[in-house]
């Protein structure tokens, strides 16, 4: 019940259209998802640690600026929501991988646009602002390889399967 609020919430009319279960199981496409899911607990492990550094330098008396803070949860938020829709693609579901492809595209250069504003973020947030964007580039490249945008094509209007 909670899952398809969220499904619907996420997704819209196309909520419950589902890829072929041969494409969705296709040893390709399992390994597209095995490498995403990895990229992101990389994501995740990078997120946690910046707030860890945070915390440390809070606690040895250096000021960590307000900004860093909310970046560290954003980091948390966005990796947590993109887990959630690369376990709903990994299910078939077609506007779950539509949603990982666009966030995995836009996340990256916001985060580098972001990065680039002078005095924002000490040298160590830039830095793994850096590495954040260039995982997710990766998991951008998995999902848009011949394979995978052949597995999950667009919807017609009409197909709810």
């Amino acid at each position: 019940m909670i899952v398809e609020s969220l499904d619907r919430l996420a997704a819209g009319r196309n909520a419950t259209y589902r890829i072929a279960e041969d494409l969705r199981t296709h040893p390709r496409t399992e390994r597209a998802f095995t490498a995403i899911t990895w990229l992101l607990a990389v994501e995740f492990v990078l997120g946690v640690a910046a707030l860890a550094i945070a915390l440390v330098l809070t606690l040895n008396g250096q000021q960590v600026p307000w900004p860093v803070w909310f970046r560290g949860l954003v980091v948390l938020g966005i990796t947590t929501t993109l887990f959630y829709f690369a376990w709903r693609a990994r299910s078939g579901f077609y506007w779950a991988y539509s949603r990982l492809r666009l966030f995995s595209k836009i996340f990256p250069l916001v985060t580098l646009v972001i990065a680039a504003i002078p005095g924002l973020y000490p040298l160590w947030m830039i830095t793994e602002q850096i590495l954040f964007s260039l995982v997710l580039f990766g998991i951008g490249e998995y999902l848009s390889s011949d394979h995978m945008r052949s597995a999950f094509s667009k919807p017609d209007r009409g197909n709810t399967r």
